[in-house]
């Protein structure tokens, strides 16, 4: 026997079941899931080339003793308390908020720029051997803040450098792009440099050589 509308009651039992399994997973659709969403951090940007900036030291009466004209560009890692993962910051040292300090010794120079307020400090020592007239930069420290406000300051040093050697008298230039490796945690590009820590006459660099 079939009832009326056409349908067998075989039929209907096969039916049954898929209805209310269609309606049954339209409403656990509508359910907002209750584990939230995960999130990334976005990737960092790269700043680009930094601009070149022009620093010099002066001695106590006021006569020029180190001079650099270069572009440098900041590499540093730190681990993220706040993301729970380690981060890579990319810094351009924009000249135009930089100031330049620093003292001359007849063995030793050091120029210093601070930047952020004073927040930011980063520090090359250079080192001359008097025997050879032949410098180097020997020493390189960083402190800056960090976006992670849990970490503060990231601070870091190394006295044990042997990068851009010159000659006393002359300039040190190199138009490439380099790296110095400072530690585990930082690293420094730089951009065109021509540098001069001992030796300056007057206010301006002495012959380049690379």
């Amino acid at each position: 026997m079939i009832p009326a509308g056409g349908q067998s009651w075989g039929a209907m039992g096969v039916m049954l079941p898929l209805i209310l399994a269609a309606v049954l997973h339209q409403g656990f659709a509508s359910v907002d899931p209750t584990t939230p969403a995960q999130t990334t951090a976005a990737p960092h940007k790269d700043p680009g080339r930094p601009e070149r900036g022009t620093y010099h030291v002066a001695n106590g009466n006021n006569t020029v003793c180190l001079l650099a004209y270069m572009g440098l560009q900041l590499n540093i890692t730190y681990n993220s308390t706040s993301q729970n993962k380690t981060v890579q910051e990319v810094v351009n040292v924009n000249p135009n908020v930089t100031l330049a300090s620093g003292s001359c010794e007849a063995e030793r120079a050091v120029l210093e720029l601070k930047t952020d307020a004073n927040k930011t400090v980063l520090t090359f020592v250079f080192t001359q051997n008097t025997t050879s007239s032949k410098y180097h930069l020997s020493e390189v420290s960083l402190t800056t803040p960090v976006p992670d406000p849990k970490v503060g300051n990231f601070s870091t040093k190394n006295s044990s450098l042997d990068f851009l050697q010159g000659t006393v008298g002359y300039s040190y230039m190199c138009r490439m792009e380099q790296t110095l490796t400072v530690s585990q945690n930082l690293s420094i590009n730089t951009f065109q440099v021509q540098l001069q820590p001992f030796g300056v006459s007057g206010d301006t660099f002495g012959a380049g050589k690379h």
